[in-house]
């Protein structure tokens, strides 16, 4: 099988089509992208790295840094992060209050906001918030091997400055007693992670240990055990794309993780890691021209974990 001619063949076909969708100009920061860019990085597990169109330029990765904290979570907490957030498809808006309330304070899944905030208040245990967020950028330049990860300072402040509604989450959580610390020190962490600045190419090696059993094939070291990163494999594939997860793992087929920022990262166990970059938005807040080329890279390849 010929990635990179499949690769280059399917961001030829879609690249007409760059620039439809909505750009997440609700963070003001975000809305300086240029809505034309389109990415796609695939790294294999044997380490071959197939690259089309702007796969090598950084873009802030939003919520698809939560698949990194959960993982820091699980290797701080162990299973007692369950007692905070739940396994389940929300089925509602990625930032909704109502469920949050109606549900006693425990959010859904780790990968709504909501959930995730209640994760970023595990990973800041024992840690200033400062100690934190280096934490978290030290485990990103450590899976994907680089040391030139950075956060974008001026998209944290844009969402630092606008986050009202995060804001209204965190603390909600706080009055049902489901954060340990402030909601000012948990969500400037939160946004901070939300802007780590990946390339297709660095994020698709940050993700492929989650291809691999919990190893990295590049380096040999083990993230995380194999049953753990199957279980983080299985919330990607039910909860990665919100209230789209359903509709995501019926057309692809592949746990994934999107991002407002238009990015995602897809997993084909056992063979590779994807990630993707169109910053144009569906309906449900996913990259349009990225869940459409992961759908045509499934299709191409057969890498769907249901069957070609």
């Amino acid at each position: 099988m010929d990635l990179q001619a499949i690769l280059d063949d399917i961001h030829d076909s879609l690249s007409p089509r760059r620039g439809e969708g909505r750009v997440a100009d609700y963070i003001p920061q975000l809305a300086h992208v240029d809505p034309k860019k389109f990415g796609m990085a695939v790294v294999t597990v044997d380490g071959a790295v197939h690259l089309a169109g702007d796969a090598q330029e950084p873009f802030s990765i939003q919520s698809i840094s939560k698949v990194f904290t959960l993982t820091l979570a699980l290797g701080k907490h162990g299973e007692a992060i369950w007692k905070r957030v739940g396994r389940e498809p929300s089925g509602s808006a990625f930032n909704s209050i109502v469920q949050l309330e109606y549900e006693g304070g425990i959010p859904r899944n780790p990968f709504i906001n909501a959930g995730a905030i209640a994760i970023t208040d595990l990973v800041l245990a024992g840690h200033t918030p400062k100690e934190a967020i280096g934490e978290i950028v030290r485990f990103m330049r450590y899976l994907a091997d680089e040391d030139d990860i950075i956060v974008d300072q001026d998209v944290a402040r844009s969402e630092q400055a606008t986050g009202f509604r995060n804001f209204a989450l965190a603390n909600f959580l706080r009055s049902f007693g489901k954060l340990d610390h402030a909601a000012e020190l948990v969500l400037g962490v939160y946004f901070h992670q939300c802007a780590l600045a990946l390339s297709c190419r660095q994020l698709a090696r940050a993700g492929l240990f989650l291809a691999n059993s919990g190893i990295n094939p590049l380096t040999g070291h083990r993230v995380v055990s194999h049953l753990r990163a199957r279980r983080i494999n299985a919330l990607m594939l039910t909860c990665g794309h919100y209230d789209g997860s359903g509709d995501f793992a019926y057309r692809v087929g592949l746990p994934g993780k999107s991002g407002v920022g238009g990015g995602i990262l897809a997993v084909a166990p056992g063979k590779a890691s994807v990630a993707v970059w169109s910053p144009g938005l569906n309906d449900n807040g996913n990259s349009l021209l990225g869940s459409l080329a992961l759908e045509m890279l499934a299709a191409r390849t057969g890498w769907s974990i249901f069957g070609a």
